[in-house]
Formats: structure tokens, sequence, C-alpha cells
């Protein structure tokens, strides 16, 4: 093994013995007798539910982690990527077809190799504790619907990429950088409008108490509201949430119908609030931004690396490729992306926070806010005690405990 073989290969090593420590860390923390604040909202039946919950889930996680690890690493040393690579070649000339055709190939033979999970993960798991709604037929579709599309979207900008990385030289990362920030801002306009009802429907919120109350509220922050929507999350799962998506004319925010079947109005007018929060507080466009400047980082780095020969040597590569060298890239860049993700953990747990204060501040009453993120924690049997540590690699959101204490905190 070289040197780039010895960097992935401890890495990804690292990263699964990195999770499975936080993630035993986890499991022994599910003993921590229920908190005070929310024994007006849980029985003790449904926290130990929770936490039955907790440890199915983590269980699972680490069953498949372990898995796909073996996989990959029997795949690699067996010279599977080279194997691959020297069984197509001869059905095409065109390097960027044969690269579709490569990338297309592992990432279909992934997707069947992680189906069986899926199903079990859906219609046992998810079942098991009452959350799954969604049919064999609903499954399947979906499935169908997410392979269509990635042959309509995904197959064109990747065959940009493999063009502009082959033929322009050293400044192509320019120009895929330029070309991918292109397509991405193009989708923040048409992902909501187009691609979403295609697995959802959306339904404007009907005239009521409700309506009349967010509507008021968006006035009161002056946040240009053109209409709020409805979406069937009932179509697949019991569990609740509300989102913020698009950009510019075409933002949208939803409520999961169960939300509105769970939550008082008042509750549901906090949890606007608090995706109101995001936009006001430029959440939504800072993490735009930071996503455009690592995108550059990464197709620059990529630019170096691409065609190195030790690097495809590392996977017994007879053949040096454009779309073989994005592959390897993306395997060696993991320890870089780890950090990055621990960082951008960090920053969105505390855009959380900011967007819970300014919901609690512009509201009524911030105890709305407060009995919203209780009973959105009992209705999906969010972990009420997860480990520090745990927190720290993998939450994007702080634990519900923290939340409801700042906004307590708050004057």
């Amino acid at each position: 093994m070289n040197i780039y073989a010895i960097v992935i290969l401890t890495t990804i090593i690292f990263g699964f013995l990195l999770e499975l420590i936080s993630e035993s860390l986890n499991l022994r923390r599910l003993g921590i007798p229920l908190p005070e604040e929310f024994k007006d909202v849980y029985s003790e039946d449904r926290y130990q539910k929770s936490q039955q919950y907790t440890i199915s889930r983590t269980k699972f996680g680490f069953i498949t982690s372990a898995y796909s690890l073996a996989v990959m690493l029997i795949f690699w040393f067996s010279g599977g990527f080279n194997y691959l690579d020297l069984l197509i070649r001869p059905h095409f000339s065109n390097d960027i077809i044969m690269g579709l055709a490569y990338i297309s190939i592992l990432l279909f033979a992934s997707s069947v190799i992680n189906l069986p999970y899926s199903i079990y993960s859906t219609f046992v798991i998810e079942e098991k504790y009452g959350f799954n709604k969604t049919t064999v037929k609903t499954f399947i579709i979906d499935r169908l619907k997410g392979l269509l599309l990635s042959l309509l979207i995904g197959a064109p900008i990747l065959a940009l990429i493999l063009w502009l990385l082959g033929e322009l030289g050293w400044y192509a990362w320019l120009y895929a950088w330029g070309a991918v920030t292109l397509f991405t801002l193009i989708m923040q306009y048409i992902y909501p409008v187009f691609i979403m009802p295609l697995f959802n429907k959306f339904s404007p919120l009907k005239e009521g108490e409700l309506r009349t109350k967010i509507f008021d509220y968006a006035k009161s922050v002056n946040y240009p509201l053109r209409d709020i929507y409805i979406m069937d999350g009932s179509k697949r799962s019991s569990k609740s949430n509300a989102f913020f998506t698009g950009f510019g004319k075409n933002k949208r925010i939803a409520l999961f119908d169960t939300l509105i079947e769970k939550h008082t109005t008042d509750e549901i007018q906090a949890i606007l609030a608090h995706e109101i929060g995001h936009f006001k507080k430029k959440h939504i466009l800072s993490s735009m931004i930071i996503s455009i400047v690592h995108m550059g980082i990464v197709f620059f780095l990529l630019s170096i690396f691409i065609g190195n020969h030790d690097l495809h040597h590392a996977f017994y590569m007879e053949n040096i490729n454009i779309y073989t060298g994005l592959i390897f890239f993306g395997m060696l860049y993991s320890p870089i992306e780890l950090i990055l993700s621990i960082f951008m953990n960090i920053k969105s747990r505390r855009n959380e926070f900011e967007a819970d204060r300014y919901a609690s501040e512009t509201i009524e009453n911030k105890e709305n806010m407060i009995s919203a993120l209780k009973k959105l924690s009992e209705h999906n049997l969010s972990n009420l005690t997860p480990h520090p540590f745990y927190v720290f690699l993998n939450y994007s959101h702080p634990p519900v405990l923290q939340r409801i204490l700042a906004i307590k905190n708050i004057i």
C-alpha cells in the first residue's frame, strides 16, 4: 500500500470507530430518568418506548455501517474498481459516456446492496414504533422517481463536470465550480415547485383561524409570506415536522399534516416563527455562501489530485481516468469532510438557538414554543438524553432539553 491507501484506509476505519464509540456512549446514557421538564408530556411508558426506539435505530445503524464498510473494503482490495473499469472500457469509445456508465453502475450496485436495509428500516423498525405509513407501492414508486430524477438531472450535470475537467486544463476547476454553483442556485428555484410535488402533495393552508394567525404574525415581523402549504407527510410517516425551502419568489414554508393534527394554533405559529427566524437571521443565505465557498475549495483540490497516478495505484487501477479520480478524491477528502461536518453542526446548532430566540421574542408567549418542542419530541420519540460527544459529532440541532432551557432563560 502507498501513502494514499494508508491515509484513506486509516480515515475510513477511524471514522467508523469514532462513530461506534459515540453510539456506545449514547446508549449508556439511556438509563437516565425522565427529565423533569417533560413529565407533563411523557408518560413513563412513552419515555421507555423512546429509549427503545433509540436502541433499535442505533443497533441497526451499526449493522448497516459495518456491512457497508466490509463491502467497500472487499471491493477495494479485491481490485473491484479496476475490474469494473476494464469490464466497461471495451464497450465505450467516449470517455464521458464511459464515466457516466462507471459511476452509474457503482451507484446502482450501492442502492441494490442497501435496499434490504431501507426495507427493514421502513417496514420493520418504523412500523414497530408506529411511525410507518408507507405502502409497498409508495416505497417502490419513490425509488423509481428518484432513479428517473438521477438520470434526468444528475447525469447531465455529471457529464458536464467530466467534460470540463477533461478538456479545459488547469482552470477547469473554476468552470466546474461555476457550473455547479449555477446549478445549485437554479435548483433552489425549481426544487420546491417541480421536484418536491413529485413525491408529496402540497396544498395551500385553507382560510381559518390558523391561516389568519400565521399571516398576521408574518406581517408583524415584516416577512413577505406569499403562502403556506400543508404537506401530506402522513403518506409516509406519522412523524411531525415543518421546513423552509426554496429561494426568492419560490420560497415556501411547509407544515406536515401530522403537525396540524397534533398541535394547537399557537404552537404551530411558534414553529412557523422559528422557521421565519432562520430567514430573518440570514441562516439560509450564510449556509448557501459557505456551501458555495466549500465547493470551490473542493474543486480546486480535486484539480490537483484527480489525475494523480499514486492515488489511482492505491486502488490497483491500470488506467488513469477523470471519473475514477472523482471517486478516489472523494475518499481522500473524507477526513477534511469529517472535520468540516463537525464545525458545520456547531454552526447549525447555534443557528437553531438563534431561531428559537427569535421565535420566542416575537410571539405572544414563549411557552407556546416550549410546548411545541415538547410535543414534537414526544410524537417523534426523540432521545431526550443524548451523550454530549454524540451530539458533538452528529447533531445539527441542539438536544431539545437544551433548547427548552435556553428559551426559559430568555427575558
